[in-house]
């Protein structure tokens, strides 16, 4: 028999029209892929080099669990330098991906039947992870009008005996949205007068534009910043999403706990990503703030044609993600299908004009889909004005 765990688990909705994209293509149709959710650029040369270093220099062992010293402390330096956070080696792990970072937290902290708190739209794995953990999610629905960002008063009403924890994205996945250090300073006076845990997913820090700056949570103080555990990793900056190198910082004896439950689970992430990863954070600007300009050159093509063509949106402020309201369109057809759902304006768009996008159900909210602009300028171009020409049939 299947446990109730595996069978309670939702897929990836992203993974899921990521795979039918290409199934596509691979049969020769065309199809314009908004769905991925990462840097559609390849990893740079001064990181694969130095991963061919690690390989002729023998760096080919077991490694300790929570990661190597040296890759550690390139993580606190960066911290500090960054963002002003003050973490020493012993509370940082490395892990096998951002992904593993949060679950490795989950595992540490959530019992049976503990809730959660997700502000939605939320990326799609916050709550799957929480219920494999046997905690309850609890989400908590922002409002478009302000930014999908949930104020202090929405926080406090959402909070129960059980709340143990709470997630928060900046910027985030699916919208784009980016807290300021006000708004962050507000929700952290109600998460530490209640005693409950962050976990703090930065995993797009370095992707921001507008002049916006990127604020961590733990930076606000140190009550705030003794109950956070932040996330991040070298996936989405450096273009490194097969590498499967993430972390978390936070309180040293969670951190151990964390460290102890990965060494019975995978151990050490993959010794030569974890070099390679410790060179990327070392160096690299250049090639990093190409990357973040050529993003911020199709995000402000998509607001252009996105307005020229009356949709409206969400507009982005970090990661590379846009959010289009389907609200309008809902209760209409093209070719004799209705559209009653995100997933079916999802699907047709597909099926008539051979644009794949991720519907807004799988971040919990149906108004709307996902549009990613990690993907080239052409394709974005031409997937645009396959949307237009889709809204425009609906009838």
């Amino acid at each position: 028999m299947i446990s109730s765990r595996g069978k309670n688990v939702t897929p990836s909705s992203t993974l899921a029209m990521n795979a039918i994209a290409n199934q596509l293509k691979s049969e020769g149709k065309k199809v314009v892929n908004f769905g991925v959710g990462e840097p559609d650029f390849d990893t740079p040369l001064y990181i694969k080099e130095a991963a061919i270093h690690a390989m002729f220099t023998g760096l080919t062992k077991y490694t300790p669990v929570s990661g190597f010293l040296d890759l550690r402390q390139t993580i606190c330096d960066r911290f500090k330098n960054d963002y002003g956070l003050c973490y020493a080696p012993n509370e940082i792990l490395v892990s096998n991906g951002a992904k593993q970072a949060i679950f490795n937290v989950l595992q540490a902290l959530i019992d049976v039947d503990d809730e959660a708190l997700i502000p939605s739209p939320y990326w799609v794995s916050y709550p799957e992870m929480v219920k494999l953990c046997g905690g309850v999610p609890v989400i908590i629905d922002a409002d478009p009008a302000n930014d999908f960002k949930i104020t202090p008063s929405q926080l406090e009403r959402s909070i129960t005996a059980k709340t143990k924890l709470f997630f928060i994205n900046s910027p985030g996945n699916p919208t784009g949205t980016v807290y300021t250090f006000d708004e962050l300073m507000a929700l952290s006076e109600v998460l530490v007068r209640h005693n409950i845990y962050v976990i703090s997913d930065e995993i797009y820090s370095k992707l921001i534009y507008d002049g916006e700056r990127h604020h961590s949570i733990a930076s606000v103080n140190e009550d705030i910043k003794n109950l956070t555990f932040v996330i991040n990793g070298v996936s989405k900056t450096y273009a490194m999403t097969g590498w499967r190198i993430g972390y978390a910082a936070g309180n040293k004896d969670i951190i151990k706990i964390m460290t102890d439950i990965q060494s019975h689970t995978t151990s050490n992430a993959n010794s030569i990503a974890q070099y390679a990863a410790m060179v990327a954070m070392s160096s690299g600007e250049n090639e990093l703030n190409n990357m973040i300009s050529e993003f911020d050159n199709r995000r402000k093509y998509m607001i252009k044609k996105l307005d020229e063509y009356n949709i409206k949106f969400i507009r982005p402020k970090g990661a590379f993600y846009v959010m289009l309201d389907i609200t309008n369109y809902k209760d209409k057809s093209i070719e004799g299908e209705s559209i009653d759902s995100s997933d079916k304006f999802a699907e047709l768009l597909l099926k008539y004009y051979g644009v794949a996008a991720v519907a807004g159900s799988g971040f919990g909210n149906d108004d709307f889909i996902r549009l990613s602009y990690a993907t080239s300028m052409d394709g974005i171009k031409l997937g645009l004005e396959n949307i237009n020409e889709f809204i425009k049939k609906l009838r």
